[in-house]
């Protein structure tokens, strides 16, 4: 593959990639892009559709203030934390790296672009170059199967009394939740407002083009979608069943005008006009919502869906590491990113220190939470191969 190829293969990756990832991805391809000749401005302006630059809605003196820790958070040296970049980094920075310094004594040590890859490569080599990263959950799970590789969570340090079980693994615990949703244009059904997939699907009632998640590119088919479109309730969705899921998804498939392999396209399809109905990331929603487009999300029946702090097995700062881990994962912390950037919380104490319009927004609200339901990256890690093989015969039906 030479380097070009290789550029167009992670240029299509970065289209899958959720909006954080995303926006490490395009600023990581610019900086290569010089290497064989591709101006940077010339790759700016073709990842720039791509990319994910969530703005501010807060200033640091807005947020919930932290005033002091438990005893067992606190210590000394520093943890080497291994993050996103851009825009999510900088509000995490601000959310949580600098007043764990200060409340907790550690120095937070940063460094951009987790890699599951390389955690192999680091814990094989003893060279683990950081302590904790951002992983989606389902890399952390396809590594473990591999070997021992991750530490086990010290869950004695963690407020376990307002997080969840399920945002709870041995290897790693959810910290930053986002939502995969249907939203849809207000101005399309005569006020009329389509509300979970059995309105998803249903063409006669809100007729108009749809666009849906593609199989490709590291993106997968909305299976779940059709299980709740078919009937299925929301806490039997897993495990799917694939065949009946696929033939659910034909129904609707003469109407999908486009299935999305980039984050941004439902978004920009939507306020185009383009489709009236689509599947997208909240996050991306919000986007367009906050620049006028007449765009609501209907948050019965969405995924909720998340990252996970992971601590590479041998690290040198690894109770550093979990004390870190139990620190942003407090409820003030939460709210503190949750006030930045439009993720979520799993520390549900979280909830009382946001504004009710700020809460409205996240797919964590309480009003919001108990409408959605939790993608299993267990599932996806067992399944991917089956379901993907199953794409690329069906799409060509």
């Amino acid at each position: 593959m030479t380097d070009r190829d290789d550029l167009a293969d992670r240029l299509a990756r970065l289209a899958a990639a959720p909006p954080h990832v995303a926006d490490f991805g395009r600023r990581r391809l610019i900086r290569d892009a010089a290497r064989f000749g591709l101006a940077a401005a010339a790759m700016a302006a073709l990842t720039r559709p791509l990319a994910f630059a969530p703005a501010f809605a807060a200033d640091a003196a807005a947020l919930p203030d932290i005033t002091s820790v438990p005893d067992k958070l606190k210590g000394s040296g520093v943890v080497r934390v291994c993050s996103w970049g851009g825009a999510l980094q900088k509000a995490q920075r601000a959310a949580y790296f600098e007043p764990f310094e200060k409340l907790c004594g550690i120095k937070v040590i940063e460094s951009e672009g987790p890699d599951a890859v390389k955690v192999k490569a680091m814990v094989d080599t003893g060279n683990v170059e950081y302590d904790v990263g951002e992983f989606d959950r389902s890399d952390v799970i396809n590594l473990q199967k591999k070997g021992d590789y991750w530490e086990p969570m010290a869950y004695d340090l963690f407020d376990t009394q307002n997080i969840d079980p399920a945002y709870r693994y041995k290897y790693s615990i959810d910290m930053l939740p986002y939502a995969q949703i249907m939203a849809f244009r207000t101005d399309a059904f005569g006020g009329h407002k389509p509300n979970g997939l059995k309105d998803f699907w249903d063409v006669k009632a809100f007729p108009g083009p749809r666009t849906m998640s593609s199989g490709t590119g590291g993106l997968v088919p909305e299976l779940e979608f059709a299980e709740l479109a078919a009937g299925k309730p929301m806490d039997k969705i897993y495990p799917i069943d694939i065949e009946a899921s696929y033939a659910e998804l034909a129904k609707i498939k003469p109407a999908v005008v486009k299935w999305w392999t980039a984050g941004a396209m439902p978004a920009q399809m939507l306020a185009d006009k383009e489709v009236v109905l689509g599947t997208a990331w909240n996050g991306r929603i919000d986007a367009i919502q906050r620049a006028g487009a007449p765009v609501e999300i209907a948050w019965d029946q969405g995924m909720l869906r998340t990252d996970v702090w992971a601590v590479p097995k041998g690290a040198a700062n690894h109770e550093n590491a979990m004390k870190f881990s139990a620190f942003i994962t407090l409820a003030a912390s939460q709210a503190r990113l949750s006030m930045l950037i439009p993720y979520g919380f799993v520390n549900s104490g979280a909830a009382a220190m946001l504004p009710a319009e700020r809460l409205a927004k996240l797919p964590t609200a309480p009003a919001v939470r108990n409408r959605l339901f939790l993608y299993s990256s267990q599932w996806w890690a067992d399944n991917f191969d089956a379901v993907s093989k199953k794409w690329e015969s069906w799409i060509l039906e």
